[in-house]
């Protein structure tokens, strides 16, 4: 019988216990990099004021009143307060496990799209540290809510961080705006994937409705907004590439340390090896399965006009007899 060499097949399925490390890590990389790219405070003061006469020469602004509408109604703002500090936790790795259960095709792409788009957003980050409207000196006009209303949350006066822990983030990480981009990312699958009308309208409303919230709460601009959805563009164009990129590093690894890379097994269930008709398992063969092969070449044969062969004719005899014939007989 006949082996192929094993051959590297990517993996169709993800499994969990390689993407939830991989998530974590990227999760880890991108909390890390907020902090590296604090970037000096002076130049962040600057970048945020350009962003806000710009604004201003545009007549879209819309920070401003939203803002002034949070913080005269508690009724709007605390809640508004509550989903900019947990929702982006929640729904985003909801989704994720969606995709992972419901739509396996979709979610490697959908995964890669994600996190090439977060570390496009470490490098603005790092190119623009920019100081968020909440940050800006009272006399522009801006109002913190998350400190406004601290008392009804877990967080303290330094964005949605838990109190006390305000040192171990960046709040001058404001351009763009990956909230936004997150809920982006999410509303785009879930409009175009979910099959419930409640789940594609939650598509619809969600990234509007964080877009609403990080402006209103004065954590962002809107063209922070603005450049958290082109980033998110920028990296479903780049997911396809990365993919590619991904699988090209994978293949001669994978052929090297075909135990660690997580080769997949053949799809061919012989994988490789060579059956026959009436085989179950290759190198798994029947008295019968023999005796069924000989009868058959015998017949081919005769019907041919040439003389059986003598090994196929006694073999089927022999099957044929071992079939009925006692053990200690045959």
């Amino acid at each position: 019988m006949d082996h192929a060499s094993t051959a590297y097949v990517p993996r169709r399925r993800p499994r969990w216990w390689t993407e939830v490390p991989l998530l974590a890590l990227v999760y880890a990389a991108y909390s890390a990099g907020r902090l590296v790219a604090r970037g000096d405070v002076s130049t962040a003061v600057d970048h945020g004021l350009s962003i806000l006469h710009l604004e201003k020469t545009l007549h879209i602004n819309f920070e401003h009143p939203l803002n002034r509408l949070l913080t005269a109604h508690p009724s709007i703002g605390i809640p508004a307060d509550f989903i900019y500090a947990s929702l982006h936790y929640l729904v985003t790795p909801a989704v994720l496990v969606w995709l992972f259960r419901r739509r396996q095709v979709l979610y490697r792409k959908a995964r890669t799209w994600l996190m090439t788009s977060t570390l496009l957003g470490l490098i603005g980050f790092a190119l623009i540290p920019t100081c968020p409207p909440r940050l800006l000196h009272a006399t522009y006009g801006f109002v913190d809510t998350m400190a406004q209303y601290s008392s009804y949350g877990w967080w303290g006066a330094e964005a949605s961080a838990p109190r006390g822990m305000g040192g171990m983030t960046n709040q001058y990480a404001a351009m763009p705006s990956l909230h936004v981009g997150w809920a982006l990312w999410c509303g785009i699958l879930l409009w175009r994937h979910g099959r419930h009308p409640l789940v594609r309208a939650a598509g619809v409303a969600y990234p509007l409705v964080t877009t609403f919230v990080v402006m209103g709460t004065a954590n962002h601009y809107f063209l922070d907004a603005v450049a958290g959805a082109a980033v998110m563009g920028v990296g479903a164009l780049l997911a396809g590439p990365v993919m590619r990129i991904v699988d090209r590093v994978r293949g001669p690894l994978a052929a090297r340390f075909p135990r660690f890379a997580g080769t997949a097994e053949s799809p061919v269930v012989s994988a490789g090896c060579k059956t026959s008709a009436g085989e179950r398992i290759p190198g798994q063969r029947t008295a019968s399965a023999d005796s069924t092969d000989a009868a058959a070449s015998a017949d081919a044969d005769a019907s041919a006009g040439r003389v059986p062969r003598a090994d196929a004719a006694a073999t089927a005899v022999a099957g044929a007899a071992g079939d009925d014939t006692p053990a200690a007989a045959r």
